[in-house]
């Protein structure tokens, strides 16, 4: 029986120049099923850039699709389309582990940092501790409004944030948004999301109507969901914008408070 080798060792070895000639012939061939399974233990960004330049062999595998699909079904990325997979399972992995939120500086503990603001009415905008506790215990700061509108916004670019032309046009993965928002006094809460083709024309837009919030609803955190789906090809931005002020012109900070947003692109079915 031949010298058993751990995952570690097999990358080691076969990568080692002054390795290669210590491998016989007996020992270079590994079967396709083990050796998939030792690549499906391994990292995935070692898989493509080390196991796959060692030799064709370990090439072929670590570029299948059967690979890739297995990892997927092992990690719980699921196609939407079950009778359809992917035509590249490799990148379909690879932009399910990018899901990530989009949104610079969701919770204002960077003040204003990658917000772009629009409008600054009332005393303007300002960033301060939740009054109420947020669902999420992480969350310790969130942006306030004033007595008259004030919004701000971010644009995203998707292929900047790694989502290739070719991905967004294939794929069309959902495009989950989220924002928190509670009251403080009487206040007004507006958002508006677009999708955008390169030339900044509208694809999809997620607008509803101004939201009222009275003095009663006081320190209870509601959430804002919308998901963009079936937006066709072309898109290439995400325009984000948020804001509100409060109804009854106090001076001070007594507007829609906000927080905890988001904007992802979800590739894989959500379980």
């Amino acid at each position: 029986m031949g010298k058993a080798y751990s995952s570690d060792q097999l990358v080691q070895r076969r990568t080692s120049p002054s390795s290669t000639s210590g491998w016989d012939s007996a020992e270079l061939h590994i079967p396709l099923d083990i050796l998939e399974e030792i690549f499906l233990n391994l990292p995935a960004h070692l898989v493509v850039c080390v196991c796959r330049l060692v030799c064709r062999q370990w090439k072929d595998v670590a570029d299948s699709d059967s690979f890739w699909r297995e990892r997927c079904r092992r990690e719980g990325y699921h196609a939407r389309e079950s009778t359809k997979g992917p035509s590249n399972w490799r990148l379909f992995y690879f932009m399910c582990k990018k899901r990530r939120n989009l949104i610079k500086n969701p919770r204002g503990e960077e003040e204003f940092h990658g917000w772009r603001i629009i409008r600054n009415g009332g005393d303007g905008w300002r960033v301060e501790k939740p009054m109420a506790p947020h669902p999420n215990t992480d969350v310790q700061t969130n942006f306030v409004t004033s007595f008259s509108m004030c919004t701000k916004s971010q644009l995203i670019d998707l292929e900047k944030e790694g989502y290739s032309q070719a991905f967004m046009d294939e794929f069309q993965p959902h495009i989950r948004i989220s924002d928190w928002y509670a009251p403080r006094c009487d206040c007004d809460y507006n958002i508006s999301v677009k999708l955008l083709r390169v030339n900044k024309d509208v694809v999809q837009e997620f607008s509803p109507d101004t939201i009222r919030l009275p003095e009663r609803e006081n320190d209870r955190w509601k959430q804002m969901i919308h998901v963009f789906k079936d937006y066709g090809p072309g898109v290439r931005y995400v325009y984000f914008e948020h804001g509100g002020k409060d109804r009854v012109f106090w001076a001070g900070w007594y507007g829609i408070r906000l927080t905890e947003t988001c904007v992802e692109l979800c590739p894989a079915l959500d379980t």
